[in-house]
C-alpha cells in the first residue's frame, strides 16, 4: 500500500515513521509512505502557500493551487485508480476502526493536512473524496491526525504486525474492547495471572478471552453494545458478566 501525506511540515513525520512497526513495514515493502510539501509546488519567488480569507476574518487560508498540484503529482506517480484522497478536518467523518479497515483496502491513500485557518474549500469540494476527523477538537494542523491514521491503517495491512491475524485481536476490530493480556512473571506483588491462561486448554482460554472482552466493553464502553446483535453464546457470556458485576 502507498500512503502519500501532503504537509507543509514534512520533518514532523520523521520520528513516527522512522521507528517500530511503521519502520519495519516500510523496510519490508509492505507499505510505502511519502510526505510531499505543497510549498514545492508554488511558482512565485517567495513560495507563498497561504493568503488572507475573502470576506475578512483572522488568520490565513492555504491556497488551492499548491495543494492541487501536490495531490496531482502523487496521484500521477502512483498511477492507480484504487485510491482515496482524504482531508484531515475536525468537521469530517469520525475516524474509527471500521474506517481504518476501509481505508486499508485502497492501493493508494492520500492524506491532505490543512494548517493555519484551513484550506481553500475548493480543494475539499473538487479534489478530496472525503474529510475525516480524529475527534471533536481542533489541532494546529492536520499532521498529528495524519500520523494517527497512517498508524491505524498500516496495522490493517497483512504482515505488518507479523501474524496475519494480529490486528483482529485489537480493541474495536470486531466492535468490542480487547481482553486483558498477561505475561511473566506468573506472580507479581501477590497478583496472580488467571489460572485458565496457564491451563493449556485452548477452548477454555478462548471462551475466557471472549467473556473478558465482553466484560471490558460492558464496564468501560457500554455504548458499543447498544444495538449490537450478539450470538447466543455471547448473550450467555454477557449475562454471566452482568450477574457477576452486580454481585450475583
Amino acid at each position: 500500500m502507498r500512503i502519500d501525506i501532503i504537509s507543509l511540515f514534512p520533518d514532523m513525520f520523521t520520528g513516527p515513521l522512522g521507528h517500530s512497526i511503521l519502520k519495519r513495514a516500510q523496510d519490508n515493502n509492505l507499505i510505502f509512505v511519502q510526505v510531499t510539501n505543497p510549498r514545492d509546488f508554488t511558482y512565485d519567488k517567495h513560495h507563498i502557500v497561504d493568503d488572507y480569507p475573502f470576506g475578512g476574518g483572522s488568520g490565513m487560508v492555504m491556497k488551492p493551487e499548491p495543494i492541487f498540484r501536490a495531490v496531482e503529482n502523487v496521484v500521477n506517480a502512483a498511477n492507480s485508480s484504487n485510491r482515496r484522497v482524504v482531508l484531515m478536518c475536525p468537521g469530517g467523518q469520525p475516524f474509527n476502526q471500521a474506517k481504518a479497515r476501509e481505508l486499508a483496502s485502497y492501493e493508494q491513500l492520500v492524506l491532505v493536512c490543512g494548517h493555519y485557518e484551513g484550506i481553500d474549500d475548493r480543494i475539499r469540494q473538487q479534489v478530496v473524496d472525503e474529510a475525516v476527523s480524529i475527534g471533536d477538537y481542533v489541532l494546529t494542523g492536520g499532521e498529528l491526525p495524519a500520523m494517527i491514521i497512517t498508524d491505524a491503517v498500516a496495522r490493517m495491512i497483512p504482515g505488518v504486525l507479523g501474524a496475519n491475524d494480529g490486528a483482529q485481536h485489537d480493541s474495536f476490530y470486531n466492535g468490542f474492547l480487547e481482553y486483558p493480556q498477561y505475561t511473566r512473571p506468573r506472580e507479581f506483588n501477590g497478583w496472580e495471572v488467571p489460572e485458565v491462561l496457564l491451563s493449556g486448554d485452548h477452548a477454555k482460554i478462548e471462551t475466557w478471552r471472549r467473556k473478558e472482552s465482553l466484560r471490558a466493553t460492558f464496564v468501560r464502553r457500554p455504548d458499543l453494545l447498544e444495538g449490537v446483535e450478539l450470538s447466543p453464546r455471547d448473550q450467555k457470556l454477557l449475562q454471566e458478566v452482568k450477574s457477576e458485576q452486580a454481585g450475583g
